[in-house]
């Protein structure tokens, strides 16, 4: 990914522990790195195709002139959130900001915070086979959108015989893929909220629900923790989940099998037929 630079941006705030920081302030120096694809512009010279680096530098100021933090890790968290709500061509930003004037009985330069901040892509799968199936998927899909994500695309909702050998009703089922900020345990906090407004009960392993949400495929992440196992561990032997996320993404590769989402699906029907 490209790189646009701006790099010892001075400004006077008012962050600190301490009641004299946030009363007198100080001076704080700012550097950020915004990854963008620049090929257009570069191509075309044409500005509307770029990301203003002075927009940027004002916006970051004015975020951090106008709001107040005990601590810089919460200044540099809120500021990259917020940038990159605002600026849709910025993929990813690493933030740094120093406290030149910090409190400390020591000689010393400054001290400082970096971190870095990107968009995630997520696909999730979406299943009810309880009252108004319909009805409950879009709404969890009007759910998933928020400042911190954004619904991208959503396959065809399908009729799918129950899977795990309870007896009840067909499932309707879809996949979508997502855009967010948030981290998979956060996205994951997200999804049971949604499920939870959707009085999902979990009684039955396997039973009717209202709405069931999964997260299939973060990035090329795996992660294996309780209770969150990205990618979903049993993807790979459900027709309902790989049918709908092949329309949608045929050629997201498995992090773990090496294998595209089609050639999944293809292996899957292979063993049925």
């Amino acid at each position: 990914m490209d790189e646009i630079k701006i790099d010892g941006l001075s400004f006077f705030a008012h962050h600190g522990v301490f009641d004299f920081e946030t009363k007198n302030g100080q001076r704080f120096v700012l550097s950020a790195v915004l990854e963008c694809d620049t090929r257009k512009a570069g191509r075309t010279d044409d500005l509307t195709c770029s990301t203003s680096y002075a927009e940027v530098a004002e916006f970051l100021v004015q975020f951090l002139t106008e709001h107040t933090f005990l601590l810089l890790e919460a200044a540099v968290e809120q500021a990259c959130d917020a940038l990159l709500k605002r600026f849709p061509r910025i993929r990813a930003v690493e933030l740094e900001l120093k406290k030149p004037d910090a409190p400390i009985a020591l000689e010393f330069e400054s001290v400082s915070v970096r971190i870095r901040r990107e968009w995630h892509r997520a696909y999730v799968a979406l299943g009810s086979n309880l009252g108004e199936k319909e009805a409950y998927l879009r709404g969890a899909l009007d759910g998933l959108h928020r400042d911190d994500t954004r619904v991208t695309a959503v396959s065809d909702f399908l009729i799918t015989p129950p899977y795990g050998g309870v007896e009840q009703d067909d499932f309707l089922n879809a996949v979508c893929a997502v855009e967010t900020l948030r981290t998979p345990e956060e996205l994951l906090e997200l999804l049971h909220t949604l499920e939870a407004e959707a009085n999902r009960e979990r009684t039955i392993h396997w039973g009717p629900r209202t709405l069931d949400l999964d997260i299939l495929f973060y990035d090329d992440l795996i992660l294996y923790t309780e209770p969150l196992k990205i990618p979903h561990m049993d993807m790979q032997n459900r027709d309902f989940v790989l049918r709908p996320l092949a329309q949608i993404a045929p050629y997201v590769m498995h992090p773990v099998l090496g294998k595209s989402v089609l050639q999944l699906w293809k292996e899957l029907n292979a063993e049925w037929n």
